[in-house]
């Protein structure tokens, strides 16, 4: 156990001392959130406000509320997977420069460096994570807090286990990258395409119904979805204070993905937590499985 701890403390520490990664990782969050403030803001204003009836009238604390919810949630469901896929690349930096080898030859047991890869870097996305997510409450703060204890603390898991799956899938595919060119092609498609399928740059619920079932079949997507009612959730409480239409709450709901339908049959929270944790299992299966048969391949 001893191996494990020290392997994972060392590749903490290369993450962290490799400094154009660390702000890489670090600022690309925040970089997001501008941009996200910039250019998406507006887009989920209209969207709220497309969705009043006539005649209704809404505050701009709650509207501004609405909108920052929106965009700190996309913005952490993407980043605790796009970090990861950058964090995870010390496993292919190893391979580059010789490090995989030196370990191959020595008394540490394969399983526990391919374990202590997936430990590392689920550590340092953890944390660059929340520092996201501490800079998000600061923007929310400025705009419109409507966000309980609950909440926060529920946004926090969402966010732990949106890191673990994170760091799965990015352990699973970065175990078959053996160059640094490789690592960046991936790095990019990932940085690029990850926000639209999760749902979390456009809501699934605006694109063809072809295309919302094929991306109700993907995990990632009900991580945006965890994360977004939670990050909703004082507001739409606060409409109901205002004893605000529970029919119009409810269609807000579904055209933001607050609620999110499989074939037509709304998916439970419960359900949606046992979806993604079950994601993260699986991942996590792929990845030791893979390293079982390499080492028997090996052998």
């Amino acid at each position: 156990m001893s191996q494990f701890f020290c392997l994972t403390k060392r590749n903490i520490k290369m993450f962290f001392k490799d400094k154009g990664m660390f702000f890489t990782s670090l600022i690309t969050p925040i970089i997001l959130l501008i941009l996200y403030i910039t250019f998406l803001g507006k887009v989920f204003n209209d969207s709220f406000v497309s969705n009043l009836p006539e005649g209704v009238e809404v505050s701009q604390k709650i509207i501004s509320g609405m909108v920052s919810g929106e965009l700190f949630s996309s913005l952490l469901a993407v980043s605790c997977v796009t970090v990861a896929f950058c964090s995870n690349l010390l496993m292919v930096q190893d391979k580059v420069n010789g490090a995989k080898k030196d370990f191959y030859i020595s008394p540490i047991k394969k399983s526990k460096l391919a374990v202590s890869y997936y430990a590392g870097s689920f550590i340092t996305t953890l944390i660059v994570s929340i520092t996201a997510m501490l800079a998000c409450f600061i923007y929310v703060g400025i705009t419109g807090w409507f966000l309980s204890f609950a909440d926060v603390l529920l946004i926090l898991l969402d966010i732990i286990l949106l890191t673990l799956f994170g760091t799965a899938l990015s352990s699973v595919v970065n175990v078959f990258l053996s160059t640094n060119g490789q690592a960046s092609a991936v790095g990019t498609v990932v940085s690029a395409g990850y926000g639209f399928i999760c749902g979390a740059y456009m809501p699934i619920s605006s694109f063809g119904i072809g295309l919302q079932r094929f991306l109700s079949f993907l995990p990632g997507t009900y991580g945006t979805c965890l994360i977004r009612s939670h990050a909703l959730s004082g507001v739409f409480n606060e409409l109901k204070n205002q004893n605000f239409p529970s029919d119009v709450i409810e269609k807000i709901k579904d055209s933001i993905d607050c609620n999110f339908y499989f074939f037509g049959n709304k998916v439970s929270h419960l359900a949606m937590y046992g979806i993604l944790i079950g994601s993260i299992v699986l991942f996590i299966g792929i990845y030791i499985l893979i390293n079982y048969l390499r080492k028997r391949k090996q052998i």
